[in-house]
This record gives structure tokens, C-alpha cells and sequence, in this order.
């Protein structure tokens, strides 16, 4: 196949979990079909991080665009301006004449037997008709982030922003999944929450599992680190200007972390992960909290951990960042929201805790509880090393791809029935 994939930034450096997914099942479809990938790239980003595309795609088309950093005069102004847009802000600001020029100039060559639209955000840019069957890869519901930063957010003008917020992009979502022959998810429990949310979409829905490269992450890369480092050290890991995640380590600072530390005055609470946001730099102010920002490699970090902590409030999709943990053979405590999608069992492979004080103990029972500890970081790596190779869910994906119709080809969903009244549904939201 020729496949047209549309992202909103250059995959390079791999320093998010969507990215990380992406790469590794663009790597393996590329070694049986031809990719064009058309993207947004930051004119500043290093040559190596375009000149490294090539190792998942044959042809790289991209669209100069700065990105806009969670802070300062800049990004506000740009915030107050999307007030009157339709549009929800996290897609409005990559609407872009150039790169729909882009989309449509490839199209045009009559080339390519598939479109994927890697996210929701790039089809903002997708002309109206297209010339074959289209795939869109939803990583997270969107409309479902939304939702649960309406649900916890402080103050009231933010839960009003937020809930303008939501009810946009559920409005977005709901018509851009209508225009899609296939749809792919992360887990089951995202396929649901799809079709809960969008009753009348046509598409089918399926999904594609999350894997992890078991080798890279295995725990005798870590020889020389310690197996108990002192003090103890909790460590949280991700892109820190995703909101879901710096809601969570606000959270934990706030709620859990001081609970821990009545039981255990010297731990650690290491985060980990790109572009910490302002608040997020603040909290290395406090005593044993350390904000690392990027890092060229997160695996030295896992391997000083004693706990590796999820306690995500907001989020969709599957946590890659679990999925890692358990390949290096930590032991986790997360709450339901940071472990969902995954086949991980409570008790087994992690622990699941909701509640700040349950969440709190369950830490400093594992802190203090070696073999309970080295028992979960056994059973957490089995069950990643047996079961989840990106190799097996890239084939899965090939597999989706090549039985992927027009929906106007098949006779349980027509364009012309049920596909127009689920377009016309939508914009009654």
C-alpha cells in the first residue's frame, strides 16, 4: 500500500507516549509499504530530527509552525483569541491553509491507497472530499479529557473555560469521526466510550493494542543502579505540558505526597518528563522534589525507583508510560484513570488506588515491604514481555488497514443513509 499519514509534529525526538506508539508501528509498516508523512516541524528542530523520519517513512512533506509554549504573553493572547471560535482551542491553533495545500497537492498525484490521520487534530486540515478510504487513529477520546478537566477543575471562570472547552471539542470530535471510514483505538475501554459518546457513528471502531519494546526497557539494562536506592525515591515520568499529567503530579504534591512522607520523612518523588509547565517547575521548591525536565533517557530515572506513581485524574487512551514500567520491573501504584485501557489486574501486576489516603499507604507499604514490592515488579514484567510487542500490534494495525473500505462500498453503512444523518446529528450538538 501507499499510505498518506498525517501528523501534527515531527515524531523526533520520542519523547511522548503518542509519538513513541506512532514510531514504533509506522517503523514496522514501513518495511512493507510506502508511507508519506506530511507534518507540522518547528524550523528551529535539529536536521537529525527530520533526516531520522526516514526510518519510518519514505517521503517527509512538512509545514513550518512554532509551537506555542504553555506560557507567557504569547500563548494567553492566543487563548483569549480562540474565545469566539467554534472550534475548541487545542484544534484551532494548528488550522493551517499550508498544510491543507500540502494534504491536497499529494492527493492529488492519485497515488495513495489509504489516509491515516494520526490524532484528531490534523483532520482540522483535511479537504472535504478524498480520493480513498480513510482511517483515523484516535490515541485518546478527546471529547472525554475534556470532560474530566470540567470535572476537576478548582475555581469556577476555570470550570466555565473548561466546560466551553468540552462541549466544542465533543461537537469536533463527533463530526470528524463521522467523515472517517475506520476509526482505530487504544483499548477496549476507549472503543466503548467512543461508541457511547457517538451513538450514530458508521464507522467501525477497531482497536489496536498498546506494546513496548520489552528489550529496551528490560531491568538488567539497569546493573549498576542500586535495587534499593536511598532514600526512597517515588518517580512519575511524561510529557509535563500535557495537562492530564501535570494535573496528576499537582495532585500528588498536594494530597498524597505529604501523606507519604508523615510515614517516610526521606523519600524522593522524582518527575520526569519535557517542557515542565510553570506550576509544574514550582513544586521542586518544595523538600524532596525534584523536576528533571527533558532528559535523554527516562531509563536511569526508572531504575532508581523504588515506586513508580500514576496518580492521573484526567486522561484517555492507554498510559505508555505503565506499559514501560513494567517492562523495567517497577512496582506501580496508580489510580483507575492512570492504568485504564490496560490489561494490568489490581493486586497482580500494580496497584490501584483512587482515594489520596489508600493511594498514600499502598506507597509506603510498598516502600517498606521489599518481597510484596519484588513480587508485583515480577508479575508486572511477565505480563509485558509475554504479551506486548509493538510487532504483533504493527500487524494488527496492517491488517486493519488493508480490510479498511469506503463506507459507501459496503452495504450495512452507506454515505448516502446512515453516514449524512450522522453528520447532520453532530452539528445539532
Amino acid at each position: 500500500m501507499q499510505i498518506l499519514w498525517l501528523n501534527t509534529g515531527l515524531l523526533l525526538p520520542l519523547d511522548k507516549g503518542g509519538k513513541l506508539r506512532t514510531w514504533h508501528l509506522m517503523r514496522h509498516l514501513a518495511r512493507r509499504h510506502r508511507i508519506t508523512c506530511i507534518s507540522f516541524a518547528d524550523p528551529d528542530q535539529p536536521v537529525a530530527d527530520r533526516t531520522g523520519m526516514f526510518e519510518v517513512c519514505a517521503e517527509l512533506l512538512t509545514i513550518p509552525r512554532r509551537e506555542t509554549h504553555k506560557e507567557g504573553l504569547r500563548f494567553y493572547t492566543s487563548v483569549l483569541r480562540s474565545l469566539p471560535d467554534r472550534l475548541p482551542y487545542a484544534v484551532a491553533q494548528y488550522r493551517s491553509k499550508a498544510y491543507r495545500r500540502t494534504v491536497s497537492k499529494a492527493l492529488a498525484r492519485g497515488t495513495f491507497d489509504r489516509v491515516v490521520c494520526d490524532f484528531l487534530v490534523p483532520a482540522v486540515n483535511l479537504p472535504k472530499h478524498l480520493p480513498c478510504p480513510s482511517v483515523l487513529f484516535t490515541h485518546n477520546v478527546e471529547a472525554e479529557i475534556w470532560r474530566r478537566h470540567t470535572e476537576t477543575a478548582r475555581g469556577r471562570l476555570r470550570r466555565a473555560l473548561y466546560a466551553r472547552q468540552w462541549a466544542r471539542m465533543r461537537r469536533f470530535e463527533g463530526r470528524t469521526i463521522a467523515r472517517f471510514d475506520r476509526v482505530l483505538a487504544v483499548s477496549d475501554v476507549d472503543r466503548d466510550t467512543l461508541q457511547a459518546l457517538y451513538p450514530w457513528m458508521s464507522a467501525p471502531v477497531s482497536v489496536i493494542p498498546t506494546g513496548v519494546d520489552t528489550d529496551y526497557f528490560a531491568p538488567q539494562t539497569f546493573a549498576d543502579a542500586e535495587s534499593s536506592p536511598q532514600p526512597p525515591n517515588l518517580v512519575f515520568t511524561g510529557s509535563m505540558d500535557w495537562l492530564p499529567n501535570e494535573d496528576g503530579v499537582l495532585f500528588f504534591c498536594r494530597e498524597i505526597l505529604p501523606l507519604v512522607r508523615q510515614a517516610e520523612p526521606h523519600v524522593t518523588f522524582t518527575i520526569v518528563g519535557r517542557s515542565p509547565t510553570p506550576s509544574v517547575r514550582r513544586l521542586a521548591e518544595r523538600e524532596g522534589v525534584i523536576v528533571t525536565g527533558r532528559v535523554p533517557d527516562i531509563r536511569p530515572f526508572l531504575a532508581q525507583a523504588s515506586v513508580y506513581v500514576v496518580p492521573l485524574r484526567i486522561g484517555g487512551g492507554t498510559r505508555l508510560k505503565i506499559f514501560e514500567a513494567m517492562a523495567a520491573g517497577k512496582a506501580i501504584v496508580s489510580t483507575t484513570i492512570g492504568a485504564e485501557g490496560l490489561p494490568a489486574v489490581d493486586g497482580q501486576h500494580l496497584l490501584l488506588r483512587d482515594d489520596p489516603t489508600a493511594f498514600a499507604a499502598s506507597v509506603v507499604d510498598l516502600l517498606r515491604n521489599a518481597e510484596r514490592r519484588a513480587v508485583l515488579e515480577r508479575q508486572a514484567r511477565a505480563l509485558v514481555a509475554e504479551r506486548y510487542d509493538w510487532a504483533a500490534a504493527a500487524q494488527q494495525l496492517e491488517s486493519v488497514l488493508e480490510a479498511t473500505t469506503p463506507l459507501a462500498a459496503r452495504p450495512d453503512a452507506s454515505r448516502s443513509a446512515v453516514h449524512v444523518a450522522s453528520i447532520n446529528r453532530v452539528k445539532s450538538l
